[in-house]
């Protein structure tokens, strides 16, 4: 997680659906199940008492299945749903609490919002619909021009400028809704299952396109989706979500190394703990007259990365976490692992 102050930060939000919403809050409504408050008040309770920051520079996943309130959540922190009781400072302002005009200013010039469905513009070419969000903001055209092929650039659709969204495929026109959400240089993305619709080898093309765009701009990001293993792949730290509450906070290595409970422990079953563990996870003290005089590997290093080091050294490889040896770890600390053994 990036350090210094919030930039985003989420205190006991909440999102009842329903008439006289406001009344279920702080009452004993809350404890009934979502069937026995729909049956006794015909109210549904979405996002449930949430709290979480975003540091600068931080891509933070909320994660979960569908109907757990991932989406109404990213939706309540850009008010395209008013939440229902709660604070979400920006930079320190509550977004919560600005009025419409302000609201528009800070949704063309300071986020930007990415959702599954692209909502291009079928009779503009690519280089005039990236350049949208710029003509709203009254950009005139040669300035906006030159900043959409910036982002052309960027995404990496050189060439396309001219075409129209029906001659692109998903993953291209997915490529423009990020182009026109990054035109307006915003300090955070809002992304909503953005690749959800992709096919899987798109899918993962994108995945990698946001890491590089994120490596490259450093920009906040939230990222909504339902996939574990897309969250792995580009989040630092994710939250999970249940019944509209969120049921754990924490790194990759965090949620596969010490899930909260059987509901984590269920999502996370079927991750490679190799791919999202370090060796700071495996690091032991040496067993008597076992070899100490192996390789050094950091110890944020993944284990997938170091296995092949530590294979070939035959010994263990000596685990140093800036300047501190935590221990060592040896092939067969890694093939128990691999096999489901750690």
């Amino acid at each position: 997680m990036a350090s210094g102050a919030p930039m985003i930060s989420v205190k006991n939000l909440w999102k009842v659906f329903g008439a006289n919403a406001d009344k279920v809050v702080g009452s004993p409504l809350v404890e009934l199940t979502r069937p026995e408050l729909r049956a006794q008040t015909g109210n549904t309770i979405a996002v449930r008492d949430v709290s979480f920051d975003v540091a600068p520079g931080e891509v933070f996943v909320v994660m979960g299945l569908s109907g757990s309130g991932k989406s109404t959540l990213v939706r309540c922190m850009t008010r395209l749903i008013e939440p229902t009781q709660g604070s979400m400072t920006f930079e320190g302002e509550d977004i919560l609490k600005v009025d419409n005009a302000r609201l528009r200013e800070l949704r063309k010039t300071r986020f930007s919002m990415v959702f599954q469905h692209f909502g291009l513009l079928p009779h503009r070419n690519v280089i005039d619909n990236i350049a949208y969000s710029l003509e709203i903001n009254g950009v005139n055209k040669a300035d906006r021009h030159k900043r959409a092929n910036e982002v052309i650039e960027l995404v990496g659709l050189q060439g396309y400028s001219h075409a129209y969204p029906e001659q692109l495929s998903g993953g291209m026109q997915q490529r423009v809704g990020l182009a026109r959400a990054l035109a307006v240089d915003p300090q955070v993305l809002f992304l909503d299952e953005p690749f959800s619709a992709l096919d899987p080898l798109i899918r993962r093309d994108m995945q990698q396109e946001v890491i590089r765009l994120h490596h490259e701009l450093g920009k906040t990001m939230v990222f909504i989706t339902h996939d574990l293993s897309e969250a792995v792949k580009v989040g630092d730290r994710i939250a999970i979500m249940r019944d509209g509450a969120i049921v754990q906070i924490g790194t990759p290595e965090d949620l596969v190394a010490n899930p909260a409970d059987e509901y984590v422990a269920n999502f996370v079953r079927d991750i490679a703990k190799s791919h999202v563990l370090t060796l700071k996870h495996l690091a032991r003290k040496a067993k008597p007259g076992e070899d100490t005089d192996g390789p050094e590997l950091a110890a944020n290093t993944i284990i997938r990365d170091a296995a092949q080091v530590i294979l070939q050294a035959h010994k263990p490889v000596r685990v140093n976490d800036n300047g501190k040896a935590l221990g060592i770890v040896s092939s067969e600390d890694v093939l128990r692992l691999i096999s489901g053994g750690a």
